[in-house]
C-alpha cells in the first residue's frame, strides 16, 4: 500500500493538486498571522486585530455563490480550471491593492480589502475541492487530500515564514506585492493543469444547482450530526491559532525568531504530519485516524500553555511547534478526506463548500472575541481553555458509525472509512 501511494505521489495529476494546495493557502494568512504581525507593527490596538478575525467570514458562507460555480461554466477552461484562474486573477488584484494601505490610518479600508482577498480565496477554494474530488479515484482520495493540505500548508508558510522574514528586510509594500505575484504563478499551472476524464455534466438550472445538493445530503442518515462535528473538531485549534504571532510577539521573540522558528522550523513537521495523515488512512481508516490525531491536536495546544509559563525558551517554543505542526498537519488530511468522502460527484462543489465553510465558523465568528478572552483570562489559562474546547468534536466521533455515506462512493472507500 505505501509503494502504491508513494507511486501515484509523481503522477501529474496529482502534483497538479499538491500545486492547487498551495494556492489555496496562500490567501489564508495574509489576512491572519502575517496581517497581525503587520498590524501589531503598526500599534493597531490587540482588540482590533482579533475583529480582524471576521474578514474570513466568506469561508464561513461560501456555500451560499457555489451553486453559480456549479451551474455556469466560463467560456475557457472549462467549468472546474476556468473558475480556478479568474479568482487566482482577483486575488492577485485585490492582494496588490492591499500593499498599499497602512494599517494605522487606513484601518477600515484594509478591513474591506482583507474581506475581498478573503471572498476570492473562498471562491478559489471552492473549485479546488471540486476539481479534486472530480479528478481523483475514490481510492486516492486519502492520499491525494493530504498531498493537498501538504500544498495549502507550504503555501501558508509562503505568506507567514517567508513574509514574516522579508519583513525584517523590505517594507511590507514590497513584501504584499511579492505575495501578490505568487498567484499569476499559480494561474501559470492552472493553464496547463489536466481536466477530469470522466463527464459530468453540470446542473441544467440555477434552481437544480442549489436545491438539488441539500435534497440529497440532508436525506442521509446522520446530516446534522456530521455538520456540528465539522464545526466543533477543529475549534480548539482555530482559537490557539488565531492569536499565536501576538502571543510569540508578547514573549519577546522577534519577527525573524517567528519566521525561522515557529514557522519554518515546523516545515518538516508538518509535511511528516500531512503525508503521514494520508497514509494512515489506508491502515487506520478515517474514525480512528480522526480521533487519535484530534487527542494529538489537544496535546499540542496545551504545550503552548505550558510556553506562557515558562517564557521567551527556544527549546520550548520548537517543542510546541513540532507537535502543532504534526497533530495539525495529520487532523487536517483525515478531515478534508472524510468530508471528501461525504461529498456526492454529482454535488461536488456544492456539498464540499457546504462542509468546508463550517470550518471557517469556529476560525471568524468564534475566534473574533478571543483577543478579549486571551486579555482577562491571560496567555497560559487562554490556551487551556482552548485545549478543553477539542473534547466535545472527539466525543462526536462516538456516532462516526451511525453516518450514512453518499451512495455512489465505492466499496473500497467504504473500507477506508471503517
Amino acid at each position: 500500500m505505501a509503494k502504491q501511494s508513494l507511486a501515484e505521489i509523481f503522477k501529474w495529476r496529482m502534483f497538479v493538486n499538491f500545486l492547487f494546495g498551495i494556492s489555496s493557502g496562500l490567501p489564508l494568512l495574509m489576512i491572519g498571522s502575517t496581517l497581525q504581525a503587520w498590524m501589531t507593527q503598526e500599534n493597531v490596538n490587540l482588540k482590533v486585530i482579533g475583529l480582524f478575525a471576521l474578514t474570513g467570514l466568506p469561508y464561513t458562507f461560501k456555500f451560499l455563490w457555489s451553486p453559480v460555480m456549479d451551474r455556469y461554466v466560463p467560456p475557457f477552461l472549462g467549468r472546474r480550471r476556468g473558475w480556478i484562474i479568474i479568482c487566482q486573477i482577483l486575488l492577485a488584484m485585490t492582494t496588490l491593492r492591499i500593499a498599499f494601505l497602512s494599517p494605522a490610518s487606513q484601518t477600515w479600508e484594509l478591513a474591506l480589502f482583507a474581506l475581498l482577498l478573503a471572498f476570492f480565496s473562498a471562491s478559489q477554494d471552492i473549485v479546488i475541492d471540486a476539481y479534486r474530488r472530480e479528478i481523483l479515484p475514490d481510492v486516492q482520495l486519502g492520499l491525494g487530500s493530504s498531498m493537498a493540505v501538504t500544498g495549502y500548508r507550504i503555501g501558508m508558510l509562503i505568506s507567514g515564514a517567508f513574509a514574516l522574514i522579508l519583513a525584517d528586510h523590505i517594507s511590507w509594500l514590497y513584501v504584499y506585492t511579492i505575495l501578490a505575484c505568487t498567484f499569476i504563478l499559480a494561474a501559470l499551472i492552472t493553464i496547463v493543469a489536466p481536466d477530469p476524464t470522466e463527464a459530468i455534466v453540470a446542473p441544467k438550472t440555477l434552481k437544480e444547482a442549489v436545491f438539488g445538493p441539500l435534497i440529497e445530503y440532508f436525506s442521509r442518515r446522520g446530516a446534522i450530526e456530521i455538520l456540528l462535528f465539522i464545526l466543533l473538531y477543529k475549534i480548539g485549534e482555530a482559537m490557539a491559532s488565531n492569536l499565536t504571532t501576538p502571543f510569540y510577539l508578547s514573549l519577546g521573540f522577534t519577527k525573524t525568531d517567528i519566521g525561522a522558528i515557529a514557522k519554518t522550523f515546523g516545515i518538516g513537521s508538518m509535511l511528516l504530519g500531512s503525508f503521514l495523515g494520508g497514509l494512515v488512512i489506508f491502515e487506520w481508516g478515517i474514525r480512528r485516524s480522526l480521533f487519535i490525531f484530534g487527542i494529538l491536536q489537544g496535546i499540542s495546544i496545551l504545550t503552548f500553555s505550558v510556553l506562557a509559563h515558562v517564557g521567551k525558551s527556544y527549546p520550548m517554543l520548537m517543542t510546541a511547534i513540532i507537535l502543532e505542526y504534526v497533530a495539525s498537519g495529520a487532523a487536517t488530511s483525515a478531515f478534508v478526506a472524510f468530508m471528501a468522502s461525504m461529498t456526492n460527484k454529482k454535488f461536488t462543489a456544492t456539498q464540499f463548500a457546504l462542509l468546508s465553510s463550517l470550518l471557517g465558523i469556529p476560525r471568524v465568528i468564534l475566534a473574533s472575541p478571543t483577543g478579549y478572552l486571551a486579555a482577562a483570562t491571560g496567555w497560559q489559562n487562554y490556551f487551556v481553555f482552548c485545549t478543553i474546547a477539542t473534547i466535545p468534536g472527539l466525543l462526536l466521533l462516538l456516532r462516526f458509525n451511525k453516518w450514512q455515506e453518499p451512495e455512489e462512493v465505492t466499496a473500497e472507500p467504504q473500507r477506508i472509512a471503517r
